[in-house]
């Protein structure tokens, strides 16, 4: 077999350059390139989320009067839905086991309740600070925690 032939088989030749003629260079570059966008998809989506997350306990705790926990669980568990939707649309480009992906993306989910869930006893009962106030801090913290989870468990 010539060179080129086993360069378009995929044959390495002694040289360090991919079949397709990119560099292990120009791999990693675009590699990086779409982890970053990604990243940043993600982000956005997480912060449709938040804002719903969010908006969602303010009403669920402040209007309609539910207990501190169950709004949280109750907003989370929307948000957790609509960033799994736009997730598998725009982030990761999955569509396929969407029940599987759904249950792994909420289990995800459910460590940040959990995360949540600690944040507001310590800080809101035994601190005495406002709920709110530790609700809305907790949603960063939970957002990266859960982007590494989700890209390699839930979309991998």
């Amino acid at each position: 077999m010539a060179t080129e032939d086993m360069v378009r088989a995929g044959t390495r030749t002694g040289t360090d350059v991919p079949a397709d003629g990119d560099t292990p260079q120009d791999t990693g570059t675009r590699t990086r390139t779409r982890d970053l966008r990604q990243l940043i998809t993600y982000a956005l989506v997480g912060g449709s989320g938040v804002l719903l997350d969010l908006g969602a306990f303010l009403l669920l705790y402040n209007v309609a009067g539910l207990h501190e926990q169950v709004a949280n669980v109750l907003s989370t568990s929307l948000g957790i839905t609509n960033n799994f939707v736009l997730n598998a649309l725009f982030t990761f480009g999955k569509r396929d086991r969407l029940l599987l992906r759904y249950l792994r993306f909420y289990a995800v989910g459910l460590t940040g309740i959990a995360l949540t869930f600690v944040l507001l006893a310590v800080f809101s009962r035994g601190l005495g600070i406002d709920p709110n106030l530790v609700k809305a801090g907790s949603l960063p913290l939970v957002l990266v925690f859960q982007f590494a989870l989700n890209r390699k468990w839930s979309f991998a």
